[in-house]
């Protein structure tokens, strides 16, 4: 497994590609994933290249991507293009800098309700990936898709994944995530691992409330998802694909299960499904959060993800001793 981080998680500090490259290089990053465009500065190809041989300079492999790809999705944005000419154009930009996978996703948890149901949202995406095989294998690239801000459980994106053509596409297999889309982490692993291309890594705290099901991201070790199992697990089901750490710690989010409303978004979920992130919310206790001040917000980004790093080559090392 390689360790890596996922630049969102240090997303207020205003540096450029190489300030970013430097600082994870002191983490021991052997991957940085460049999710989103901002944090490349842009795509021209003299800068890419310049980003490319700054990395390879420090024995960095870059991974890159972009936002949403589906026309139907309320988080895409079409005054970039069309779906078909944002991802061509990230395409190029991959074969450039040298990332073996270029990471997108559907939308967000926003897309599970409307006129649309989130089965449709995953069809409209294959229709638009589809055409895109040839381009993508012809590069020698693959597409990754995230489980992203609770638009998609596992099983929603393995249908993605097979439909558009699991040749060409697979997963960027986010473990926090799940829990926004009212999943256990480890369920979300054990079905999308055949697929996974790289990840985003971070912990997840789930409790029962009177209103329904509460869930916060945190540190790493400071959830009750089995964090630690499930880093286990990824090493064994993905080897050698990036673990990645995307560290984001928030306050709760509330699912109001006992509302009738809120199923709406879930009428195709499986109760033994459901019953998996169930069990661990029973077995949770309030985790509380104080947000940071504005003056530390940036700060605060850097020591949660040096203390996930550290989090993680500790266990390393405990691994190796045994």
């Amino acid at each position: 497994m390689r360790f890596g981080v996922d630049l969102f998680s240090i997303r207020s500090q205003g540096w450029d590609a190489f300030q970013y490259l430097d600082y994870c290089a002191g983490l021991k990053a052997q991957v940085v994933h460049f999710s989103e465009i901002r944090f490349l500065g842009g795509l021209e190809p003299e800068r890419l290249k310049k980003v490319r041989a700054h990395a390879e300079k420090l024995g960095i492999q870059i991974e890159i991507g972009m936002r949403s790809i589906c026309p139907s999705s309320k988080a895409f944005d079409a005054s970039q293009g069309t779906a078909e000419q944002q991802v061509v154009r990230m395409i190029e930009s991959a074969k450039i800098i040298g990332s073996p996978i270029v990471r997108g996703f559907l939308g967000t948890m926003a897309d599970r309700v409307g006129a649309m149901p989130i089965e449709g949202h995953i069809e409209v995406a294959i229709k638009t990936l589809r055409p895109l095989r040839a381009r993508f294998l012809d590069a020698g690239l693959k597409l990754a898709i995230e489980n992203h801000a609770g638009d998609m459980q596992g099983r929603e994106l393995k249908m993605l994944i097979e439909g558009a053509g699991k040749d060409f596409v697979g997963a960027c297999l986010d473990s926090g995530n799940p829990v926004w889309a009212i999943e256990d982490p480890h369920l979300t692993l054990e079905t999308l691992a055949p697929y996974v291309l790289t990840s985003h890594v971070r912990d997840s705290a789930v409790w029962k409330t009177p209103q329904g099901i509460a869930v916060r991201w945190t540190r790493m070790g400071d959830g009750n998802v089995g964090i630690g199992d499930w880093v286990r697990k990824y090493a064994e089901l993905c080897p050698g694909k990036a673990m990645s750490l995307e560290i984001i710690v928030t306050g709760p989010r509330t699912h109001a299960i006992y509302d009738a409303k809120f199923w709406d978004g879930y009428r195709n979920t499986p109760a033994w499904e459901f019953s998996r992130f169930l069990a661990i919310a029973e077995k949770g206790r309030p985790s509380a959060h104080t947000p940071p001040s504005k003056e530390n917000a940036v700060r605060m980004e850097r020591e949660d993800l040096e203390a996930g790093a550290q989090w993680v080559w500790a266990r390393s090392n405990q691994r190796a001793d045994e």
